[in-house]
């Protein structure tokens, strides 16, 4: 049952809400977190990379943590685990961090003794710790999911994105926790409100399974969170009302911010857009990390073993330089 040679997952970044679809639709990018895992003697857990600085490299580890899940919940044996962890994403930013991590410790760990679990399990068991759906079905399932959680089970459909379509990220060089980022939310919504959103959320769904892109300007319009979370992100509501005029088909808050999300034809150039992004945030006394980002059609795949990690680091160490 056991792999004692280990397994290697990817696990793309997501970004979640697309403006109106609060915790319901996710989308996977090209960012990605790598884990290595395989039974040991004893724990050992190895961070690499500086997205990962100062998380925890013991018990209290969630990777580690959702592994030992995945073995009780099919009746495995718990066993010591060797970690291997690589990410790019960067944490607390509004990328799926935690749900990447979520899904890497789910999935290697269900590899590791032959996938006993279903995939839909592991999105319950991922939905149950995270609270909603988005995030954590995109990164298991790759692609545009809409989800939905009844609080024990997840559904979802999931879409390819559009041809030629791309993004633009802009990503603030300041941390905001999802904590924070609820808090500020009103515990009511006007009615009129409530129509606003489920109308654009509904056309946004139909836009993206249909291509007609020329919509999403408006349908990633929202007045759920966005306008609350505002005044955690400087330059936001602007880059929220101008950026479709420098380029963008859309433009929204990814996830719980800071990071702010743009749509975009891969086809066309967007550096008139990036430089708008990169400027508007500046103008506000916040530096930001401005670049075209991937969809990624691929959620949680094994890519290796364990020992492949070490290949791993040292390309993504080049790459970097």
């Amino acid at each position: 049952m056991w792999k004692e040679e280990g397994v290697l997952v990817r696990v793309p970044a997501s970004t979640a809400n697309l403006g109106p679809g609060f915790d319901t639709l996710g989308m996977a990018l090209e960012l990605h977190l790598w884990v290595a895992m395989k039974p040991a003697e004893q724990m050992r857990i190895r961070l690499h990379g500086t997205e990962l600085h100062g998380l925890p490299v013991d018990e209290r580890n969630l990777i580690y943590r959702t592994a030992q899940a995945v073995f009780r919940e099919a009746g495995v044996e718990e066993r010591p685990l060797a970690l291997d962890v690589y990410s790019e994403i960067p944490l607390t930013r509004g990328l799926g961090s935690s749900a990447s991590a979520l899904i890497g410790g789910l999935a290697a760990a269900n590899w590791l003794i032959g996938q006993p679990l279903t995939e839909q399990r592991l999105f319950d068991m991922a939905t149950a710790i995270e609270r909603h759906p988005d995030n954590v079905g995109a990164s298991l399932f790759g692609g545009i999911i809409a989800a939905m959680w009844d609080g024990e089970q997840a559904r979802h459909i999931r879409l390819d994105p559009p041809a030629g379509l791309g993004t633009v990220v802009a990503v603030p060089q300041f941390e905001l926790e999802t904590k924070k980022a609820r808090h500020v939310l009103p515990e009511r919504i006007d009615m009129a409100d409530a129509v606003y959103n489920i109308s654009r959320s509904s056309v946004l769904v139909a836009a993206l399974a249909s291509g007609r892109t020329e919509l999403l300007a408006e349908a990633m319009r929202d007045r759920l969170h966005q306008p609350y979370r505002a005044s955690l992100i400087p330059g936001m509501p602007g880059i929220l009302e101008e950026a479709v005029r420098n380029g963008a088909l859309g433009v929204a808050l990814s996830g719980a911010g800071p990071t702010l999300l743009a749509f975009v034809d891969n086809r066309g150039d967007h550096d008139s857009l990036q430089a708008y992004m990169k400027q508007a945030l500046r103008d506000h006394g916040v530096e930001s990390r401005v670049m075209p980002l991937g969809i990624s059609k691929e959620g949680a795949v094994r890519c290796g073993v364990w020992d492949d990690m070490a290949a791993v680091v040292a390309e993504r160490a080049d790459s970097s330089r």
